[in-house]
C-alpha cells in the first residue's frame, strides 16, 4: 500500500550499501587484482538487508490475514475508518525518514531514466485502470476506485522488490520519491480527467488531502532524518515492520468498510486488480526496454510502475466517494505485494541480460 514506497522507501540507503558494486580481491600468484566478488561494505548493513528480505516475505501474509480479519470482523475495524488518513501519514513519515540528499542527487545524475520512469508510471497505470474499468463494465464506484489506484504514486514496497530482484535500487528510489512529491498535483488531475465521467470529482479537496497525508509527513520525515541522524539510524531497522503492521491495519479497515459487498463484487474486483497490476509490471519493464535502459533499470521500472500507493488511494476513496470505491485499493494492497514478491523472486534467479 503502499504500499512500503514506498512508501516507506524501506531503507534504500542500506540496500545500496549492502549490495555494493564488486570490489577487487587479490588472487595469489596474479600480477593484478583480477578476481572480484560482491562484498558488503558493512556487515550490519547486510544484516539489515536480510531483515528486509524476511519482512517482504512475511508482509504479504500479514496483509492477507488483515484482509480476512476485516471481512470476518467488520464491526471491530469499521469504526476505525476515520483513522486511515493518520495511519497513512505515519507510513509516509517513515518514508521521509529513509530519504537522503543523495537520493535527490541521483535524479540530476540520470534525468532521462527518472523522467521515463515517472512518465511510464503516470501514463501506464492510470490508462490501464481506465481501460480495464471500461472493458469489465465496472459499476461507477468500482471504476473510480480502480482508476484512483492507477493514478496514485509508486507503492511503498517497490524499492525493496527492486532490491530483491537485483534491479537498480537507486533508480527505483528516485522514481518513487519524485512520483510521491508530485502526486498532490498529478493524481487529482488524472482522476478528474479519467474518472470524471463516472462520479463528481473534488480535485481541489484531493490536492489538500494528499498534501496533508503524503507531502507534509514525507517532508517532516526528511527533516527529522537530517537533524536527528543518530536517533533515526537506530530506528531504521524497525521501519519495514512498522510499515507492514500499519498497512495491514489500513487493509483491515478498508475491507471492513465494504465487507457486505465483497461477496457480490469481490470476483470482478480481483480480476480487475490482477489485470491492472500485471499490465503495470509487464509494461513497466517494456518501457525501460524501449527507453534503452539496462536490465537492472528495467527491473526497477517494472516495480515502480506496477506497484501503487494503494493506501493513499484507499484514503482518498474513503474520504471522497464510498466504501465500495475503496475496495479495489484494498484488494490491490494484498495482491501487488504477493505478485511483487513472486516476480522479484523469479527475476532474482534470472541472470542480468547485460552482465
Amino acid at each position: 500500500m503502499n504500499s512500503l514506497r514506498r512508501g516507506n522507501q524501506w531503507h534504500h540507503t542500506w540496500m545500496l550499501e549492502a549490495t555494493t558494486s564488486p570490489q577487487k580481491v587479490p588472487v595469489a600468484g596474479a600480477d593484478t587484482d583480477v578476481a572480484s566478488s560482491p562484498v558488503p561494505v558493512n556487515p550490519a548493513l547486510a544484516a539489515e538487508a536480510k531483515i528486509a528480505r524476511i519482512a517482504v516475505t512475511v508482509f504479504p501474509l500479514l496483509v492477507v490475514a488483515a484482509g480476512v480479519l476485516g471481512f470476518l470482523l467488520p464491526g471491530a475495524f469499521k469504526p476505525l475508518s476515520p483513522s486511515v488518513p493518520y495511519l497513512l501519514g505515519i507510513i509516509m513519515f517513515c518514508m521521509g525518514l529513509t530519504l537522503t540528499p543523495a537520493d535527490f542527487a541521483s535524479v540530476a545524475k540520470r534525468p532521462w531514466a527518472v523522467v521515463l520512469g515517472i512518465v511510464a508510471h503516470y501514463v501506464i497505470m492510470p490508462g490501464a485502470g481506465w481501460l480495464i474499468a471500461r472493458a469489465l463494465n465496472l459499476e461507477p464506484e468500482l471504476a473510480v476506485g480502480l482508476i484512483l489506484v492507477g493514478c496514485a504514486p509508486s507503492g511503498t514496497a517497490s524499492n525493496v522488490m527492486a532490491f530483491l530482484a537485483k534491479g537498480d535500487v537507486a533508480l527505483s528510489v528516485a522514481v518513487a520519491s519524485v512520483s510521491t512529491l508530485i502526486a498532490p498535483i498529478v493524481t487529482p488531475l488524472l482522476v478528474l480527467i479519467l474518472a470524471g465521467s463516472y462520479l463528481q470529482i473534488d480535485a481541489g479537496g484531493m490536492v489538500l488531502d494528499i498534501v496533508k497525508t503524503v507531502l507534509l509527513p514525507v517532508i517532516a520525515g526528511l527533516l527529522a532524518r537530517l537533524f536527528l541522524k543518530k536517533l533515526i539510524a537506530k530506528a531504521l531497522p524497525a521501519l519495514p515492520w512498522a510499515s507492514a503492521v500499519v498497512i495491514s491495519l489500513i487493509v483491515a479497515i478498508v475491507v471492513a468498510g465494504s465487507a457486505n459487498k465483497i461477496v457480490a463484487a469481490g470476483g470482478i474486483v480481483f480480476l480487475a486488480v490482477v489485470l491492472h497490476n500485471g499490465f503495470g509490471l509487464g509494461l513497466g519493464y517494456l518501457a525501460g526496454r524501449l527507453g534503452r535502459l539496462d536490465d537492472k533499470a528495467r527491473r526497477a521500472l517494472a516495480f515502480e510502475v506496477g506497484m501503487q500507493n494503494s493506501g493513499l488511494a484507499a484514503t482518498l476513496a474513503t474520504a471522497h466517494f464510498t466504501p465500495l470505491a475503496a475496495l479495489p485499493s484494498a484488494v490491490f494492497s494484498v495482491w501487488h505485494n504477493v505478485s511483487g514478491a513472486a516476480v522479484a523472486a523469479w527475476l532474482a534467479r534470472r541472470p542480468l541480460k547485460d552482465a
